[in-house]
């Protein structure tokens, strides 16, 4: 799998890896790598389906253990320890990662930012009902369905992103020339993922510290999600942020907020 990798900073200092989610880019990332590679090394890279990196066909290709083997390929070109940082689909791939017996002595610290474990969700939802989450996860069922979710991408929601992005989240990001390829394929990772492990989920447990960021005003991720998230992560700081979804990561938002977070956890490593 041919992977887009992009880096910034002094490749001298400690690395951070940024992982983007759906139906974004590494450029997602943009403000805040920007702050941190003032004082790290960043590395962020296209996920497979998105910008500039190779984009497979079948369900099997898209599947979290494939997108882990990605990460560590990634670790693997860095050959130090990293501070692992994901958001949206992103954190969910962050969380396959950080609960693999190979994470051992290559991921140092994992910050989450609005994507839980699915199989973490699937065991919470064995055991109690999330209201919170069903009015949020609409858009998961529809894109379970065949042929229309990518029509809708192609007709006009892609060239019309941005516009969503200002009306949901008062926030201004230029349009992109791969947006409808990027949300079409990356379909593939709600129709691979979602339900395998809502209905089969596995125990995944780390020993990593985890901080999870929790966004309040985020119309897709329930903070509820993560209620007995420490039963799995048991080394678990938590940080509540008042932003939204993509507006957290955003310039004139949130971002100063998400990366003075991430300095702040990593540094707690070396007291």
């Amino acid at each position: 799998m041919r992977l887009a990798i992009f880096s910034e900073g002094d490749p001298g200092a400690d690395p951070v890896v940024l992982v983007h989610g759906y139906p974004d880019t590494h450029r997602v990332w943009d403000a805040v790598a920007k702050r941190l590679a003032r004082t790290r090394y960043v590395v962020r890279y296209d996920v497979r389906g998105a910008g500039a990196s190779e984009k497979p066909r079948g369900l099997r290709a898209y599947r979290l253990d494939r997108l882990a083997d990605d990460l560590f390929t990634v670790l693997d070109g860095i050959a130090r320890p990293v501070h692992l940082v994901g958001h949206d689909w992103g954190s969910i791939q962050g969380w396959e990662a950080a609960t693999d017996p190979r994470a051992e002595g290559r991921i140092t610290r994992y910050t989450s930012i609005s994507g839980p474990s699915l199989d973490h969700v699937g065991r919470l939802l064995r055991r109690t009902d999330v209201p919170g989450q069903r009015r949020r996860s609409w858009y998961v069922a529809a894109f379970h369905l065949p042929v229309l979710p990518e029509a809708v991408w192609r007709l006009g929601l892609a060239s019309r992103w941005p516009e969503v992005l200002l009306r949901t989240e008062g926030i201004r990001v230029p349009p992109s020339a791969t947006q409808a390829g990027d949300a079409i394929h990356g379909l593939q990772l709600y129709r691979a993922n979602v339900l395998p492990r809502l209905l089969r989920p596995r125990e995944r447990r780390t020993r990593i510290p985890v901080q999870l960021i929790t966004l309040t005003r985020d119309r897709y991720v329930s903070p509820d999600l993560a209620a007995d998230l420490r039963r799995w992560a048991p080394n678990l700081r938590r940080d509540v942020v008042d932003a939204g979804h993509w507006s957290a990561l955003q310039e004139s938002t949130g971002a100063a907020t998400i990366a003075s977070l991430i300095d702040e956890f990593h540094a707690e490593r070396k007291r």
